[in-house]
């Protein structure tokens, strides 16, 4: 089965006498019945990638359309994150036309993306089995918070994730309480790991002709999210605990006050560490038995840390920084979101990028994956609830038509 090839009632790449729209997931279909943030943040990778994404809405809307502040032109920033290139319905599915053309779509798609409780599409006859009767090709893929078990039941909000997995026993000072991250790090991981299994499942289906079902849960990306934390319980016993900005396993690898202000060193290898000594003019703490190692350094970091800093004091962190990383020493200034999207422009990797075009264009967030022969594309702008309802009901109605492209 050839993936991008256009069957009736399918999406039309574009003008046949111009060329195909760019990316490489280009010509599929994905009928996203997500909402919030993970399921989204998947659906806009793929739409990045190319695929056309219908954005199926409630009639209250995706719930972070109300998610404020901030706002931009009095829309959430939240919603607009993570919703560029789709087209928005409006589908009531407790209305039987709307569920019939929820149906259709769900028939057409080459991906399906829903992040309903276990089991809550079924009620409206678009749950996998009985999606994948009237498509069997079709890549269905659910995002639950505990899985479809004993966890069901469970709310599947990030922060609750963060909680129950352990991760908020890591985050804090070590006599401080516990705390969130600072973004919702497990839906984003969730996301990805989505996004992971559609396109593994893609080439299955390519190679096979096969469809599947894919399930991600929160609480298990997780636990596999945590790498190092979770190996270090199940792999030797020991459970984790909070140490402020300190690692585990590695010193010097954290913030350290400098002359004026903090300036993270990840000495990451003994040869790192010799080399920061070397800057700092005290060789002689490479050479000591207690710090020559790395072991040696974790374990006697409160006896190292000092002799450091006494060092560090003496120079501002802008000077240092540059002088640490000419010597190949791994350093950073602990920017605001402004200052690290401001790093990113001066160091040429044009952070910002316009979806969409003219007046209505929003800006965002470049998608991070750069390819040698596809682009990811922005043409359209987060849309606004139902924005596309009459143009993507008019298809769903007639098996014979295609989509315009994106944009038109």
């Amino acid at each position: 089965m050839d993936d991008t090839s256009v069957t009736p009632g399918q999406v039309a790449p574009g003008d046949p006498a111009s060329p195909p729209p760019p990316g490489p997931l280009a010509g599929l279909l994905v009928a996203d019945f997500s909402r919030v943030l993970a399921g989204p943040y998947c659906t806009q990778i793929l739409g990045d990638l190319g695929a056309e994404v219908i954005k199926v809405e409630s009639p209250g809307g995706d719930d972070t359309r109300h998610w404020v502040p901030p706002v931009r032109s009095g829309i959430s920033t939240y919603y607009l994150s993570v919703n560029r290139n789709k087209r928005s319905v409006l589908l009531n599915l407790k209305d039987e036309a709307d569920r019939a053309l929820a149906a259709e779509l769900a028939r057409r798609a080459d991906i399906m993306i829903e992040n309903f409780k276990p089991g809550g599409l079924r009620q409206f006859g678009l749950d996998y089995d009985t999606v994948r009767t009237a498509n069997p090709a079709i890549i269905y893929a659910s995002i639950t918070g505990f899985g479809g078990g004993g966890g069901a039941h469970l709310p599947g909000y990030d922060l609750i994730v963060e909680a129950m997995s352990g991760m908020m026993s890591l985050q804090g000072d070590a006599d401080g309480p516990p705390y969130r991250a600072g973004i919702a790090v497990f839906d984003v991981m969730s996301g990805l790991q989505t996004a992971i299994g559609v396109l593994a499942a893609l080439d299955h289906r390519r190679r096979t002709g096969e469809g599947q079902r894919v399930e991600v849960n929160l609480m298990s990306a997780a636990l596999a999210g945590m790498v190092n934390q979770t190996g270090a319980f199940v792999s030797a016993g020991v459970v984790p605990h909070r140490m402020g900005n300190s690692h585990p396993s590695l010193f010097p690898y954290e913030p350290l006050p400098t002359g004026d202000g903090d300036l993270v060193i990840a000495a990451g290898n003994d040869a790192q560490f010799r080399n920061l000594c070397a800057v700092l003019g005290t060789p002689e703490l490479a050479a000591d038995e207690r710090f020559a190692a790395n072991s040696g350094r974790t374990a006697n970091r409160d006896e190292l840390r000092p002799l450091l800093v006494e060092r560090l004091k003496e120079r501002p962190a802008s000077e240092w920084f540059d002088l640490l990383i000419a010597a190949g020493v791994p350093c950073g200034p602990i920017n605001s979101v402004a200052g690290g999207v401001e790093f990113a422009e001066r160091i040429g990797l044009d952070p910002i990028v316009q979806a969409g075009g003219g007046e209505t264009a929003v800006p965002g967030i470049r998608n991070p994956l750069t390819f040698s022969a596809t682009r990811p594309r922005y043409d359209l702008p987060p849309p606004a609830l139902d924005e596309h309802g009459e143009q993507v009901r008019a298809w769903l109605a007639d098996p014979s038509a295609t989509l315009p492209p994106a944009g038109y």
